[in-house]
C-alpha cells in the first residue's frame, strides 16, 4: 500500500492518506467533472475552443462521465456490434494551486488504455503506450504557461483545461495482441491523481526483504528514487520502521550527499519475526522522508517477511512448509463498466476469492491496479504477474520496447509486495498471426533477454511462463497446457496428464485449468452417467459418456463434476506445487461471439457481475477453513426423470459429516472422505416425488452446524419437439421488471434441454438492462433449460418487450409502470 505525506498538502494515493500541516488541500482523485466522445476530432484545437451557444462549434456532442470510465462498458457485450477500438477524448478543467514554492504539479495515471496523449490547453505534455502500467506527466510548466494567457481567465475561469485522448486501436506493434482472448480496453479506466509534491520528493521506494533458512532472523533493506527537479546537490532522509501491530522499531537519520540514481536508505536486521503468510499475512510499515529546506515529502510502504521456495522437481515451500497454492485467474473486467471497476468492486471481488479458500491468484495477462496487490497483501494471497506479451508472435523494436519497458515498470512498481512471488514473461507465445513469419528462434531469444532482465530488476523472485513448449526450459517456472476433460481427454486423466508434464520440466506450476458453463444450464446426463459408474465401477464406460464436453451445452453439473475431481486429485499428489484454475470471473473477449452469452469467456466459477455458479461451493468445499455446505442445484428450478428412478444428490460441504432430509426424511448420514467421488463421499441416491421436493443438509464439524436446502419441482413427463414460448412478467418492483420466456412443445410442456437462441426487443417507455455479459443481462442469449430472463427499467411509463426464440413464433408482452 502506498502512502504519499508531503508537508502542507493532503494526498491520495492509495487507500489511505493524512498530512501534516496542511495549507492547501485537494483530493487528488479527479473523479468527476469530465466530459467524454467517444470517436477522433480534428485536432486539440476542436477540444478548448469557445463554444457558443447552438453554434457549430458545439458538434460533436459530449456526455458527462465520471472516472474510472471504460470506452467500452457498454459495447464490450453488446452481442451486435464488434467492441469499439479507436480514439476518445476526455477532457476537463482543474483548479491548480500548487502550495509549494517551485513545486511541481503532476498527472499520475494508474492505468489508461492504450496509447494517450495528455494536454494542458493546447499544449501537449505527455504520452504512453501501455494500457496497465502506472505513468506520470509532469504538467507544470504548461499550467505556469497558460495561466499567463487570456483564456485563463476569460475563458476557463481560472481554471486549467486537461483533456487527454486515449485510443484502443489495434496495432500489431504493440502488446497484447488482438488475438488475445480478452478485450483490449480503452479509456482512463483506472484512477487519474492530481498530486502535489516539493521540488525534491521520492519517485519510488523500494523495499526487499530476506529471512534466514530457520525464519528468525530478517533483513530489511531500503532504497529509494527521487524526482530532483531543482537539482538540489543533497538532503536530510529519515527512515522509521513499525512492526504489523504498529510499533516503531527503527528510526535512523540518513544524510544523502548525491541524488542521482537509488539512494541506499539503509539495512536493518531484525531477530524476531513476524512472518507474513496466506494464514497471517503481517506487514510491517517502513517510511521514508526526504528533507529539503523546509520541505518535507515521505512515502510509506507496507511490505512483509517471508521466504518463498519453489523445489526443483518438488513442490513449493513458504516459510519452511510445504503450501499447496490453491490458486485461480483475473481480468480486469466488470458487469456495466468493463475494465472501470471502483476499488469498491475490486475489493468485493477478492474477499469472495479469499471466502472461496483461494490462497494464490495468476493476474492474467497483464499488471494490474496497485490496490489488487494491497489486497492480495492483506488478505494473504500469493501473486504471479505478467506482462501482456501474449499470443500472434514477436514484433519489431517497437513492440520489443514496450515490453521491456512494461516488465520494467511492472517490477518496479509492484516491487514491495510481499504476496508476489513470480514474474510473468509472457503466455501462449506458441501462438502465430500477427506477422507474416513465425521465428521461434526470435521467440527465444528475446523470451531470453525478458527472463535476464526480470533477474537483473528482481534477483529475489521467479520468472514463469505459460504453454510454450519451445521456450520451457528459459524460466524458472513452466506451466504447459493441459485442459484435462475440457480441451484435453477426460477429466479422470488428470493425474497422468499433470505426472507427464511435469517430469518435462525443472519447476512445474500448473496454471489454466476448467472448462466454460452456462450459468442455470443444467443437465442430468452428468450424473445419470456418474451413478452407474459409481454403482458399477465401469471406469471405461463412463469416459465414453462424457464425450466431448466443450461441444455440449456447457451445464454447470458437468463443470461441478470436472473441478470435483480435479481437486481431489491434486490433495494426492505431493510432488505438486499448485494450480490455478482459469478462471474466478467470467469476461469479455472479442474473440468469442457464439458463446451462449456472445463475446464472453465462460469459464469463470462466477458471473462477470460476481454472481456464484455452483462450482464456487466446489472449490470453496476443497479450500476453505469456515465450515459450509451447499447442496447442488440452487440455480436448477427443475430436474427431471423417470418414475421412481435414483437421482444423485450431491452436497459440497468441508465438514466431517452430514445428514441429508428429503420431504422431512432422513436419507442418512455420510462422513466426508477426501478420498471419495463425487462431492467427497457426500452424496445420496434418491428416488424423488413427482412435483416438488425439498431437499434439506444439515453439516457437522465440531461444534458448529451448517444447514443449506433446495426446493425444486421434479419432471416426469417427456416432452416432444419446440412449438411455441411464451413470454411472462416474473417480478417487478422499485421501477425493474424482470421477464421470463419459455420454449413449450405442443402439449405446453417445458422443453428443459432445449438451447435455442432468443432475443430480446423492447419498444416503448422503457430500456431493457443488456449489455452485462451475464445469463440475465444479455438481449441475445442461448436458452439455459428452455428458459431465459432479462429485466427492464420501466421508467414510469409502458412498455412492449418481445421475444423471438429460434424456430418459433415472435412473442410480446405489455409491461406497464
Amino acid at each position: 500500500m502506498l502512502l504519499v505525506k508531503c508537508m502542507r498538502i493532503f494526498l491520495l494515493f492509495a487507500a489511505i492518506s493524512y498530512c501534516s500541516e496542511s495549507r492547501a488541500q485537494q483530493n487528488s482523485r479527479l473523479n468527476d467533472n469530465w466530459q467524454f466522445l467517444k470517436q477522433d476530432i480534428g485536432g486539440i484545437w476542436e477540444a478548448v475552443r469557445p463554444v457558443t451557444r447552438n453554434g457549430p462549434e458545439s458538434v460533436p456532442i459530449w456526455s458527462d462521465v465520471t472516472l474510472p470510465h471504460c470506452v467500452n462498458a457498454d459495447d464490450a457485450t453488446d452481442p451486435d456490434v464488434s467492441y469499439y477500438q479507436g480514439p476518445a477524448w476526455y477532457r476537463t478543467s482543474l483548479n491548480i494551486r500548487n502550495p509549494y514554492k517551485n513545486g511541481r504539479t503532476l498527472l499520475k495515471f494508474e492505468g489508461a488504455g492504450q496509447k494517450c496523449d495528455v494536454y494542458v490547453y493546447t499544449t501537449k505534455v505527455g504520452s504512453h503506450i501501455g494500457g496497465y502500467d502506472e505513468w506520470t506527466v509532469d504538467i507544470t510548466d504548461a499550467v505556469n504557461d497558460f495561466k499567463n494567457t487570456a483564456a485563463f481567465k476569460k475563458q476557463f475561469n481560472e481554471q486549467v483545461p486537461v483533456v487527454v485522448r486515449t485510443d484502443n486501436s489495434r496495432d500489431l506493434e504493440m502488446i497484447p495482441s488482438s488475438l488475445s482472448d480478452f478485450n483490449i480496453y480503452g479509456g482512463i479506466y483506472r484512477y487519474l491523481n492530481l498530486v502535489y509534491v516539493p521540488p525534491l520528493s521520492i519517485d519510488k521506494l523500494f523495499v526487499s526483504t530476506q529471512v534466514d533458512k530457520n525464519g528468525k532472523t530478517g533483513t530489511l533493506r531500503i532504497r529509494a528514487r527521487l524526482y530532483n527537479s531543482s537539482d538540489a546537490p543533497s538532503a536530510i532522509l529519515m527512515v522509521k520502521v513499525k512492526d504489523p501491530g504498529g510499533k516503531e522499531i527503527v528510526r535512523q537519520r540518513v544524510p544523502a550527499n548525491s541524488l542521482s540514481g537509488d539512494i541506499a536508505g539503509g539495512e536493518f536486521i531484525f531477530r524476531s519475526l513476524q512472518l507474513w503468510s496466506p494464514g497471517s499475512p503481517k506487514l510491517y510499515t517502513v517510511e521514508m522522508a526526504v528533507i529539503n529546506g523546509k520541505d518535507t515529502c515521505v512515502k510509506m510502504e507496507k511490505v512483509g517477511f517471508r521466504d518463498a521456495q519453489f523445489v526443483k522437481n518438488g513442490p513449493f515451500l513458504l516459510n519452511g512448509k510445504r503450501l499447496l497454492l490453491k490458486g485461480t485467474h483475473r481480468h480486469e473486467d466488470h458487469s456495466g463498466v468493463a475494465a472501470a471497476m471502483t476499488e469498491d468492486m475490486q475489493r468485493a471481488e477478492m474477499l469472495l476469492m479469499k471466502e472461496m479458500g483461494v490462497n494464490f491468484i495468476r493476474l492474467g495477462h497483464y499488471q494490474q491496479s496497485h490496490y489488487i496487490l494491497d489486497l492480495c497483501d492483506s488478505l494473504g494471497i500469493l501473486v504471479w504477474e505478467e506482462i501482456p506479451w501474449c499470443r500472434g508472435g514477436l514484433g519489431g523494436n517497437i513492440y520489443k520496447e514496450q515490453a521491456r519497458r512494461m516488465l520494467t515498470n511492472m517490477i518496479e512498481q509492484h516491487y514491495d509486495h510481499p504476496s508476489v512471488i513470480i514474474w510473468g514473461l509472457g503466455n501462449e507465445n506458441d501462438w502465430p498471426g500477427d506477422f507474416p513469419t513465425f521465428d521461434t528462434a526470435q521467440i527465444k531469444s528475446f523470451m531470453i533477454e525478458l527472463n535476464d532482465l526480470s533477474h537483473q530488476l528482481d534477483r529475489s523472485r521467479k520468472t514463469a511462463i505459460r504453454r510454450c513448449d519451445f521456450c520451457k526450459d528459459i524460466p524458472d517456472i513452466y506451466s504447459p497446457s493441459i485442459w484435462a476433460g475440457w480441451y484435453r481427454g477426460n477429466f479422470m486423466d488428470y493425474k497422468n496428464f499433470t505426472k507427464k508434464e511435469f517430469g518435462n520440466v525443472n519447476t512445474f506450476l500448473h496454471v489454466e485449468w476448467g472448462g466454460d458453463s452456462h450459468a442455470k444450464q443444467h443437465a442430468e446426463k452428468p450424473d445419470d452417467d456418474l451413478l452407474l459408474w459409481l454403482k458399477s465401477n465401469d471406469t471405461a464406460t463412463f469416459i465414453k459418456n462424457i464425450g466431448n464436453a466443450k461441444d455440449g451445452d456447457w451445464n454447470e453439473s458437468y463443470i461441478c463434476n470436472l473441478i470435483d475431481w480435479h481437486l481431489k486429485e491434486q490433495e494426492t499428489m505431493p510432488w505438486l506445487s499448485g494450480t490455478a484454475a482459469w478462471t474466478f470471473k467470467d469476461f469479455s473477449t472479442a474473440i468469442r461471439p457464439d458463446n451462449p452469452v456472445p463475446y464472453m469467456n465462460q469459464k469463470g466459477v462466477v458471473e462477470r457481475d460476481l454472481t456464484k455458479k455452483e462450482a464456487y461451493y466446489v472449490f470453496q468445499s476443497w479450500w476453505s477453513d469456515k465450515p459450509m455446505a451447499h447442496i447442488y442445484g440452487h440455480n436448477a428450478p427443475i430436474r427431471w426423470g423417470n418414475t421412481r428412478e435414483e437421482k444423485l444428490v450431491k452436497v459440497y460441504s468441508n465438514c466431517d459429516k452430514a445428514e441429508l432430509f428429503i420431504n422431512g426424511k432422513s436419507a442418512g448420514i455420510k462422513k466426508r472422505d477426501g478420498r471419495n467421488f463425487p462431492a467427497a463421499g457426500l452424496y445420496w441416491n434418491i428416488v424423488f416425488e413427482k412435483g416438488n421436493n425439498t431437499v434439506v443438509v444439515k453439516a457437522f464439524k465440531n461444534k458448529d452446524t451448517i444447514k443449506d436446502s433446495v426446493t425444486f419441482y421434479y419432471e416426469t413427463e417427456k416432452w416432444g419437439k419446440p412449438a411455441k414460448a411464451v413470454l411472462e412478467k416474473y417480478t417487478q418492483q422499485n421501477g425493474i421488471a424482470m421477464v421470463k420466456v419459455k420454449l413449450l412443445d405442443g402439449q405446453g410442456r417445458q422443453c428443459l434441454d432445449a438451447t435455442n437462441w432468443v432475443r430480446f426487443g423492447l419498444a416503448g417507455d422503457g430500456r431493457l438492462i443488456d449489455n452485462l455479459g451475464t445469463s440475465t443481462g444479455s438481449h441475445l442469449i442461448r436458452l439455459y433449460n428452455g428458459t431465459a430472463q432479462i429485466s427492464l427499467k420501466t421508467n414510469n411509463g409502458r412498455s412492449v418487450v418481445s421475444a423471438k426464440v429460434d424456430d418459433v413464433e415472435t412473442i410480446f408482452i405489455n409491461v406497464n409502470k
